[in-house]
């Protein structure tokens, strides 16, 4: 690890905390007309108006399952098993927490796009590539820079449409090794749903199962991330619980992953239910009020937040969004930096690096003719690309990717070939 060759990074002070320009509305533009034939079809296929999309690629947008890193660090500390998964659980929520109210989509990387963050404040590096088109999957190893962990995946995210909704499901595995305690964790993500497509507000909700294996000590935590319901009860909610090899459940995980994860023991949690289910059986039933609107699914009201119960341990608490960002497309501190390109960076980085694709650029600056002119231009170049390689029979080859099988879960997965920092960048395709 001390062979590190000097890398670009960003020292904290300078990190952007606003983009260019403000967000286009999108109220003049209907998705009815493109969507309409997709019914129950996947998206990936569909080229959708640039006024949908924010200005990240969907590779700086995984990127942001690193803004909570410290709970990684945390994990790394710990002593005790069963701490280290609590630790790693308020990661696995904290990583998708960046998806709250974020309903532009990202831009599809290209074949061979490329992303890296160097972040020594935070202590990791990490590399991103595109390494496949159809389907589109993208791929991602995150290292410590003192060797305490590995946080890697491919992830092929299947969008599909149902009428007045978004379905993402995120295919592929997550793989976090922490290198000291010999100890390996796997997960994969949840369903994300944007509601109101065609009309009304867009809103999201995230939901499925959640497991989380340690394979080194046979702990598993199970994370019910809950769909909303009826009167929105249950909007954002996640609960869970802790057990280890011989199914003894020794802690239950609960909040909402738009706020905070608490902890805290099964015997307290469940005497609370009850105390909980006792007191809402003397409260009258309240009727929901206000006729249905067939044309829009409303998001409820947002309940009370998370009612801590007593004796419980906080794991994680979000980080606010600046005070823009609502025009800044519901982006967090964090990702308002992503596609920052720092003086002196553009000789350094991979040609490759979507920091130099120039419709997503263009969109950052707000000039969206040009966006939508500079996208439609880099697609049909990829086009024009592939064409050219089938006529040759040519393979395409991925650059710091290789397709193997995941060696804790035996599915498959992109893992890192490594030398990517060695930044030897002389043999990269031009892309943009």
């Amino acid at each position: 690890w001390s062979s590190f060759s000097p890398s670009i990074s960003f020292s904290f002070r300078s990190l952007s905390t606003t983009l260019p320009a403000p967000m286009f509305s999108r109220n003049n533009f209907s998705v009815w007309g493109i969507l309409k034939k997709c019914i129950g079809l996947e998206l990936s296929k569909i080229t959708m108006p640039i006024v949908f999309n924010e200005p990240l690629s969907f590779l700086q947008r995984i990127t942001e399952y690193m803004e909570h890193t410290y709970l990684i660090n945390k994990a790394c500390s710990l002593s005790d098993s069963i701490e280290r998964m609590q630790a790693v659980a308020a990661f696995a929520v904290s990583a998708v927490a960046s998806q709250w109210d974020r309903t532009g989509k990202p831009f599809n990387p290209l074949l061979g796009e490329t992303y890296e963050l160097t972040r020594e404040d935070h202590g990791y590096r990490l590399i991103s590539e595109q390494v496949s088109h159809h389907p589109p999957i993208s791929a991602f190893h995150a290292e410590s820079l003192v060797g305490d962990f590995v946080f890697h995946g491919s992830i092929y995210p299947k969008l599909k449409f149902w009428g007045k909704s978004v379905e993402a499901e995120p295919k592929g595995t997550i793989t976090l090794e922490l290198l000291k305690h010999g100890e390996v964790y796997t997960w994969t993500n949840p369903f994300c749903c944007v509601h109101n497509v065609i009309l009304g507000k867009l809103w999201i909700e995230q939901y499925g199962t959640v497991e989380i294996l340690n394979h080194s000590t046979g702990d598993k935590c199970v994370l019910n991330f809950k769909p909303c319901g009826m009167f929105g009860k249950e909007l954002h909610r996640v609960e869970g619980y802790i057990q280890d090899k011989s199914k003894n459940k020794h802690c239950v995980i609960y909040g909402k992953w738009t706020e905070c994860m608490w902890s805290v023991d099964p015997q307290t949690y469940e005497a609370n239910k009850k105390a909980e289910k006792k007191g809402d059986s003397k409260k009258p039933k309240s009727q929901p009020d206000g006729a249905d609107n067939d044309d829009a699914d409303d998001m409820p009201e947002v309940q009370e937040t998370v009612a801590m119960i007593p004796g419980s341990t906080l794991l994680w608490r979000i980080s606010s969004r600046p005070q823009h960002s609502a025009k800044m497309y519901n982006f967090t501190n964090f990702a308002m930096s992503l596609n920052e390109l720092e003086p002196g960076m553009q000789d350094r980085l991979a040609p490759t690096d979507c920091r130099l694709r120039p419709d997503i650029r263009a969109m950052e600056n707000g000039d969206m003719d040009e966006a939508s002119r500079e996208k439609a231009r880099l697609e049909e170049k990829q086009r024009l690309a592939r064409k050219d390689r089938s006529k040759d029979e040519e393979e395409w080859s991925t650059r710091w990717f290789q397709s193997g099988t995941n060696p804790y879960t035996s599915s498959q997965d992109w893992l890192y070939t490594g030398g990517y920092f060695d930044r030897n960048y002389s043999e990269l395709p031009v892309i943009y």
